[in-house]
């Protein structure tokens, strides 16, 4: 029987070029996924910046002319227009223009008869206003009670002033104080304060917050005691508008 012979196989020795052709062309995918991701990232910082463009322009914090800020980290950006912050109406008249408003207010309550002449008296120091109400227009000798005749003045002076801090201190002169009321001056001068307060919080916007009231009795005179008219400059009532509020506690 004839057998036939078996041709000898062909190699191929070219079948790794099929293997490489399917990695080049997943490689080729895998940038073009890089690719396309990148350019998504691009449109998002690109909204994002238009975003902060519209929220910042009104404020000024960006130029008109600059489309983007600089979102690079440690980016410089050039001529950035500092931001001012809003002050409050309430505070932003100065001392001076506050101290007009009360001088017209106090003249036109002396006009009126409201308040004696001389009985009101003002200066600016360092610490703020000082607005002093001497005992002659306001108390009785040895009494804390408000005389009624000048409660419309303190009534006018509580909206006049602007609802910040304030400290309101009683003062006596050295002539020494005995009562069943008040034993000696520090009770009087603490008790005038705190009643020129109370008058003030009642007739006014202020907050009760701002409000301090404390008596100091004979040691703070502003004037010597060895004399009628110094003691007479010395027993006053001191409301103090304040430059700079407190401290918090």
């Amino acid at each position: 029987m004839n057998r036939k012979k078996k041709h000898q196989e062909h190699v191929n020795h070219e079948r790794w070029l099929v293997s490489y052709a399917d990695f080049i062309t997943l490689l080729f995918a895998f940038f073009v996924v890089l690719f396309a991701s990148s350019q998504a990232d691009k449109k998002k910082q690109s909204q994002l910046s238009s975003a902060m463009q519209s929220a910042f322009s009104p404020l000024g914090v960006f130029e008109a002319h600059s489309k983007t800020p600089p979102l690079v980290p440690g980016g410089a950006a050039t001529n950035v227009a500092p931001v001012s912050l809003p002050v409050p109406t309430e505070h932003s008249e100065t001392m001076e223009d506050i101290e007009k408003r009360l001088s017209e207010m106090l003249a036109r309550q002396v006009a009126s008869g409201g308040i004696p002449p001389g009985s009101v008296t003002m200066q600016m120091t360092a610490e703020g206003l000082v607005i002093s109400l001497h005992e002659a227009g306001f108390f009785a000798s040895g009494s804390a009670e408000v005389r009624a005749a000048s409660i419309p003045m303190l009534t006018s002076l509580a909206a006049t002033l602007p609802n910040a801090p304030l400290r309101i201190e009683g003062h006596t002169d050295n002539v020494p104080i005995h009562t069943l009321q008040y034993a000696t001056n520090w009770e009087l001068s603490t008790a005038r304060a705190t009643a020129i307060a109370r008058l003030l919080l009642v007739g006014g916007h202020i907050d009760p917050e701002n409000v301090a009231a404390a008596g100091y009795a004979e040691y703070h005179p502003v004037a010597s005691n060895t004399t009628e008219a110094g003691r007479a400059q010395n027993r006053r009532v001191d409301i103090i508008l304040l430059r700079h509020p407190p401290p918090s506690r």
